[in-house]
């Protein structure tokens, strides 16, 4: 048994033919395309061991230590604006201000310690705390009140 032949509809070109125009013009439109977002490197691949170092982003290659030392560095530089901040006000600021700057916090201080102590000395001179514990029969009852009238009157009935 042999099968029917597929015919190519009329008018149409044979897609299975290797040297058809339709089959030229789509391959030649795929390598268009694929030459929009292709790159090939032609260049030489250098030998191992003799290509020469590359600066990478971030902090430069430094030891252990070094990373330490420039950590502490920092921190040492961040300390020392408050105390720069400081002698330049004491520069520019007349001595009556640098002292309500300076001793405003100072007597805000000594007051806490003050209300603090009175604090400790009220509640050392308090009476014990006395802890009452009883022991015996609760009374479990309940109790339903009602309360009726343009005068009110409540009775309660014990349960």
């Amino acid at each position: 048994m042999t099968l029917p032949e597929q015919h190519t509809p009329a008018g149409q070109p044979d897609a299975q033919a290797p040297d058809s125009p339709l089959a030229h013009a789509v391959g030649e439109a795929i390598i268009k395309e694929l030459a929009k977002t292709f790159h090939r490197d032609e260049t030489p691949l250098p030998a191992v061991g003799t290509t020469p170092p590359v600066a990478q982003p971030g902090p430069p290659p430094m030891s252990q230590w070094a990373i330490d030392a420039s950590g502490i560095l920092r921190g040492v530089a961040v300390a020392s604006l408050p105390v720069g901040t400081a002698f330049w006000l004491v520069g520019q600021v007349d001595p009556l201000t640098l002292g309500i700057i300076f001793g405003g916090p100072v007597a805000a201080l000594l007051a806490a310690a003050r209300l603090i102590s009175h604090i400790k000395n009220t509640v050392e001179a308090a009476p014990a705390t006395h802890h009452h514990h009883y022991n015996g029969y609760v009374d479990q009852r309940s109790i339903n009140s009602q309360t009726r009238g343009v005068i009110a009157h409540t009775r309660n009935q014990g349960g």
